[in-house]
C-alpha cells in the first residue's frame, strides 16, 4: 500500500507530509458519489434505491451510526441534508476507524487516513482491507484539492 500511496501522491500532485481534515476529504467523496448529479447530489437515489443523498448512504450505515449518536434519528434526512449526512459519516468512522477520524477532526490526517476512511465509506467496516475498494480510493484521491 505504501508504494501505491507514493505513486498516487506523485500523480495527483499531493505532497507529503501534507495533512488533511474532513473539509478536504468529504467534498472528494461527495464528488465521486454524486458529482455529476443535479443539486450537488441532494435528492440523489442510487444503487437501486438502496443509497440516498449526496454521499449515497445506505440505511444500514445510518442505523449503525444512529446507535452511537441518538441525534441521528431519521435516515431520510440523508437524502436532502449534506450536514446531516456528514455527521452520519463522522460518527460511523469514529467507530470503524477511530484514529483516522480523530486525526481528521484535528486536521492532522494523512493520505493513509483518507484512504482508510474513503474505502470504509465505500466498502463497509472492513472496506479498507477489500481489494474491491481500491479503485474507489483512486477516484476519491483524484478529487482531493491540492494545497
Amino acid at each position: 500500500m505504501k508504494t501505491s500511496l507514493i505513486l498516487l501522491a506523485l500523480v495527483t500532485g499531493l505532497q507529503s507530509p501534507q495533512t488533511f481534515s474532513w473539509s478536504d476529504l468529504l467534498p472528494a467523496i461527495r464528488a465521486v458519489e454524486t458529482g455529476g448529479s443535479p443539486n450537488d447530489g441532494l435528492g440523489a437515489i442510487g444503487d437501486g434505491g438502496k443509497a440516498i443523498g449526496p454521499y449515497q448512504i445506505w440505511a444500514i450505515y445510518h442505523t449503525d451510526a444512529a446507535e452511537r449518536d441518538k441525534t441521528l434519528d431519521n435516515y431520510r434526512r440523508c437524502l436532502n441534508s449534506t450536514s446531516y449526512s456528514e455527521q452520519v459519516i463522522r460518527v460511523y468512522m469514529h467507530r470503524y476507524s477511530r484514529s483516522a477520524a480523530l486525526r481528521l477532526d484535528q486536521g492532522t490526517a494523512t493520505l493513509v487516513d483518507l484512504e482508510t476512511v474513503a474505502r470504509i465509506h465505500n466498502g463497509g467496516p472492513r472496506g479498507a482491507k477489500k481489494d474491491a475498494t481500491k479503485k474507489y480510493w483512486t477516484k476519491v484521491a483524484s478529487h482531493l484539492k491540492r494545497k
